[in-house]
């Protein structure tokens, strides 16, 4: 069993920068791959980006390549997302999930956790 806690959303301006913070509980979090998505009021949740189970492997959405970056801290059981030239379409609720992953590729599929999420917005 896996808890996510999500933190560090807000209010900023466009071009601004952001870090999003995801606390994991339980045990054995390195062998969990993890991921960023979000949600827009009135969409669809989609994928932002993902890391593996060391933080070698990571895979992003076209629309957010270039500008944010995931990483994650095995001994704080923590994953980061770094958002930076944030735009107002990036305004959504973030929420991060984890999947178990016998190999350290990047995760795909059905992830097993989610946190709660946390609100981003972003004005013009």
């Amino acid at each position: 069993q896996v808890q996510l806690v999500e933190s560090g959303g807000g209010l900023v301006q466009a071009g601004d920068s952001l870090r999003l913070s995801c606390a994991a509980s339980g045990r054995s979090f390195s062998m969990y791959g993890m991921a960023w998505f979000r949600q827009a009021p009135g969409r669809e949740r989609e994928f932002v980006a993902a890391i593996s189970r060391s933080g070698t492997n990571t895979a992003y959405a076209d629309s957010v390549k270039g500008r944010f970056a995931i990483s994650r801290d095995n001994a704080k059981n923590t994953v980061y997302l770094q958002m930076n030239s944030l735009k107002p379409e990036d305004t959504a609720v973030y929420y991060c999930a984890a999947m178990w992953k016998y190999t350290d590729s990047v995760p795909r599929g059905s992830y097993e956790y989610w946190g709660q999420g946390t609100q981003v917005t972003v004005s013009s």
